[in-house]
């Protein structure tokens, strides 16, 4: 039998394809098809990250990209380098990431030094564990004739299960009984998804009674919630920032919950940060034979929300609320 033909892989100079960091590079990562490219190579959804300015104004200076994360609403900030990492870059990352109270931040070059991987890896250790730094770098490949394709390869990033630790360590003591068992659900849960091919991202087990994924848009997302005695799954709005989403989405009531075939307890929250749309299990979840239940329930409810909602999330904002209207 004959091998297939095959094609040999050429490593493409940055230069060929971006001339200028500011006219041509950062322009093309803004669009959506790449923004999704980087914020899978971050670990989010293809529409995890949302595009919130190009050369932002911080003070005198202007940060390359900044975005927001549709899981969480935080900022993410993006800083380019076409070459190797130098000390000025550096500076201006941790200058915008002041200047914006950035939580996220993302230095992409053409190739890091050994001194600037160890920076950012001592950040990554001494930092809280809401801040996230990550160093990609950049590479662009071509098959044959073929028009060049980029890489991203993660070179640094924060370790999220290491950093629960430490924090817990420096407070004196270790995790509680119930963030323990908050951890192991978790990481079943992420285990179910994976093992059953759920199309869901699976969570980092933190202590936390919480997880939430991203709808395509900052200020919405999909929420799930695991207590003692219940579970429950559902939609949160940030109607302190976005006063008309909840009234629009609640427009679509009937039509989401006829998608679904779910009853949804529907919450608007006057005064709190968040509206809420919320279905739930009552479940004994300190015994973990209840688990495998808790798992196919979340997993198939937070399936139909996504495929109900995604849309209409994607929308918001393209069409008056009702208290809007004339």
């Amino acid at each position: 039998m004959s091998s297939p033909p095959l094609g040999r892989l050429t490593r493409v100079e940055l230069r060929a394809a971006w001339k200028n960091e500011a006219t041509h590079f950062t322009p093309w990562l803004a669009e959506p098809d790449n923004l999704a490219l980087l914020a899978e190579t971050l670990g989010l959804a293809p529409d995890g990250l949302e595009l919130q300015g190009q050369e932002q104004a911080v003070g005198p200076f202007r940060a390359d990209l900044l975005c927001r994360s549709t899981d969480d609403n935080s900022l993410v900030l993006i800083e380019n380098q076409l070459e190797r990492t130098d000390h000025g870059h550096l500076g201006q990352l941790l200058t915008y990431a002041a200047g914006l109270k950035a939580v996220t931040l993302v230095w992409i070059a053409e190739r890091f030094t050994p001194e600037h991987r160890a920076a950012l890896d001592w950040l990554n250790e001494i930092t809280n564990d809401g801040f996230h730094i990550f160093g990609l770098e950049v590479e662009l490949w071509r098959i044959g004739e073929s028009p060049p394709a980029p890489k991203f390869n993660v070179v640094v990033q924060p370790n999220e299960w290491t950093r629960t630790v430490q924090s817990a360590s420096r407070a004196g003591a270790g995790p509680t009984p119930v963030g323990q068992m908050q951890v192991a659900y978790w990481a079943a849960f992420g285990e179910h998804l994976t093992t059953s091919k759920v199309p869901l991202r699976p969570p980092k087990p933190y202590p936390s009674n919480w997880m939430n994924w991203g709808l395509g848009r900052a200020g919405v997302t999909l929420i799930a919630f695991v207590n003692a005695g219940h579970i429950s799954v559902g939609v949160d709005i940030n109607s302190r920032e976005h006063p008309g989403w909840y009234g629009q989405l609640l427009a679509d009531r009937a039509t989401v919950e006829a998608a679904t075939g779910l009853a949804l307890e529907w919450e608007e929250k006057p005064g709190n940060k968040f509206s809420t749309v919320r279905c739930r299990l009552e479940l004994d979840m300190r015994a973990q034979a209840s688990w495998p239940q808790a798992h196919q329930w979340m997993a198939v409810r937070l399936l139909k929300l996504r495929q109900a909602f995604q849309p209409l999330v994607r929308a918001l904002g393209e069409r008056p609320s009702e208290g809007d209207q004339g």
